[in-house]
């Protein structure tokens, strides 16, 4: 069982390489882009548009690079729900921090 302290630097590497390629290769816009935060078991994955950067959703790390559980931002209701799977791009979440960029990609174009 891992210990709850955190996302290894490893594992923090590898994400984000991930984020910084789906940057390049998908979205290729220099004013438009994926941002990472990391607090604790959390990673939290926000989009910084023109003028404003905005929540997108969070992941929670499970073990393994491949094993996030995912929680969509709520902007109606300020907060980040695990249990809302009825969103543009719900279908792409599939425990892998690509799979959660897709989906953030859908539901916040």
């Amino acid at each position: 069982m891992m210990a709850k302290k955190g996302i290894p630097e490893n594992i923090k590497v590898q994400v984000e390489e991930i984020v910084n390629r789906f940057n390049q290769e998908v979205i290729k816009n220099p004013n438009a882009f994926y941002i990472t935060r990391y607090r604790g078991v959390y990673l939290y994955l926000s989009r910084q548009g023109i003028s404003i950067a905005f929540q997108v959703c969070r992941l929670k790390y499970n073990g393994a690079i491949n094993d996030w559980d995912f929680a969509i931002y709520k902007h109606s209701s300020d907060r980040y729900d695990p249990d809302e799977w009825f969103f543009p791009g719900s279908g792409f979440v599939n425990g892998t921090v690509e799979g959660a960029l897709k989906a953030g990609l859908e539901a916040y174009p």
